[in-house]
């Protein structure tokens, strides 16, 4: 914004400069070169008076060779001719340079008045000599060149010091220009700062209002009034939620407890009710349980560690291992190296809030062996593989099972709450799983595995990337 408001202020001032400066300069270059023009005719007709009375008299006059000497001081060269047009009076350096004397000197003759010529080295003034009062008969003529190197100096002069002008008011724009942009510019970048750590979680950012326009205050204020309303509403939000999971975790389990005592002397028609009421139970226990990590998924870590995507899939992995080998699925851990950017030679590192990998990782392997448990519940096992490596853009994580899969309608649906699909369960595994990786920069897609099954591709920001 500094670059845009100080370019468009130069542009300006730079138009207004050459629409104003530009004609007044060429105005004063032309008054300057009459008043140089006029000045020399002035000189020339003072010689003409001076040199009347030597050509009427053929004889020599003190005040014109007083005269003469002064115009060789100031570099003028004059030639005094008598009326046949013959040099009769030659000082200072000769001739003219320039030839075009002689063609004034016969436009005079014919005009019966002076003339003048301005070329770009001097100014030629041709001025007849006239006899007595009534001016009837021309006894002579004075030829005047005075050199225009003090003319081209004086405007050489007006352009400098004009372009100084210019100049300087350019500068005086560009700061100008500078401190309203800065005025409005930093206002707007703390605004946007505090938009960007309210973005990452930290809901207790607020903007400074004593600064910038007064438009700006205003919509600091109005963003500050926003930022603790909305962190109101999510702490609101966040502690119901875990308050309520927190409430209900007591009654259920004392709800367990009592229907295992009544199953203990229950008949067999009677246990197999209670049995269908516990496994009721402990599905509403997990609901519970996922209300809780939704809970926590939503209260983002301001900071965030860089993790080693390899190791947390190694550790998870064995982890899990007890759990599948008791649903008879097997897990396997297929991890890359760097991208073909760096030859191979990266291992692929996320930066992420506290615990959020291994909370993706437990509930996409959990969310994967329960889809194959349920599938396989009248047959064999299945498989489970977990990769990791380097993408173009950043680390790809990778979930791919061979159990029902989803339908695309299912997938379509499949990172909403309480969306189970197919299988049994809490439908909260992808939505907490989409929370943190989006919350994180990252996307996630779900697709069909070759075979059958579900793949789950996960796609993190690298460390480096902003």
């Amino acid at each position: 914004m500094t670059r845009r408001i100080a370019l468009a202020l130069v542009l300006l001032t730079a138009a207004v400069l050459i629409a104003a400066v530009v004609p007044l300069a060429l105005g004063a270059i032309d008054h300057e070169r009459d008043a140089y023009v006029q000045d020399t005719v002035r000189t020339a007709n003072s010689l003409a008076s001076l040199a009347r009375g030597p050509l009427e008299n053929h004889g020599d006059g003190p005040a014109l060779s007083e005269a003469l000497r002064d115009a060789e001081h100031n570099d003028d060269a004059v030639i005094v001719l008598n009326g046949a047009n013959f040099p009769v009076r030659n000082l200072s350096h000769g001739e003219p340079v320039n030839a075009a004397w002689r063609k004034l000197v016969l436009e005079a003759a014919g005009q019966q008045s002076s003339t003048s010529e301005l070329t770009k080295s001097a100014v030629i003034v041709v001025e007849p000599v006239w006899s007595g009062k009534a001016r009837d008969t021309q006894i002579g003529t004075v030829v005047l060149e005075r050199p225009t190197g003090p003319l081209n100096q004086n405007i050489a002069n007006l352009w400098l010091y004009l372009c100084a002008l210019a100049g300087g008011a350019l500068v005086a724009a560009v700061l100008v220009a500078i401190y309203l942009a800065r005025w409005v510019s930093r206002p707007l970048a703390r605004l946007d700062a505090a938009a960007g750590r309210i973005a990452d979680g930290d809901l207790t950012v607020r903007a400074r209002t004593g600064y910038g326009p007064p438009e700006l205050r205003r919509m600091a204020a109005t963003f500050n009034m926003m930022a603790g309303r909305l962190e109101a509403l999510v702490h609101g939000h966040r502690a119901m939620l875990a308050d309520a999971s927190h409430q209900l975790r007591t009654p259920l389990t004392a709800l367990r407890l009592r229907l295992d005592l009544l199953a203990t002397d229950a008949s067999p028609s009677t246990a197999a009710e209670l049995a269908g009421a516990q496994e009721e139970i402990a599905r509403l226990s997990r609901l519970v349980d996922g209300l809780l990590a939704t809970a926590r998924a939503e209260a983002l870590t301001e900071q965030l560690e860089t993790i080693d995507v390899v190791e947390a899939v190694a550790e998870r992995v064995s982890a899990w291992q007890p759990v599948a080998d008791g649903h008879d699925v097997k897990l396997i851990a297929e991890v890359g190296g760097g991208s073909p950017r760096d030859g191979g030679a990266s291992r692929p590192m996320v930066a992420l809030g506290a615990g959020h990998l291994e909370q993706i990782l437990d509930n996409l392997i959990d969310n994967a062996i329960g889809a194959i448990g349920a599938a396989g519940s009248g047959g064999g096992g299945g498989t489970v593989r977990i990769s990791a490596a380097n993408g173009e853009t950043g680390p790809v994580l990778t979930v791919a099972d061979d159990g029902p899969g989803m339908t695309p309608q299912e997938r379509s649906r499949a990172f909403l709450r309480y969306t189970t699909g197919s299988q049994n369960g809490t439908g909260l595994g992808l939505a907490i799983v989409h929370r943190l990786v989006t919350a994180n920069g990252g996307t996630i897609r779900l697709a069909d595995t070759p075979g059958g099954g579900l793949t789950v591709e996960i796609e993190f920001l690298s460390p480096t990337e902003p």
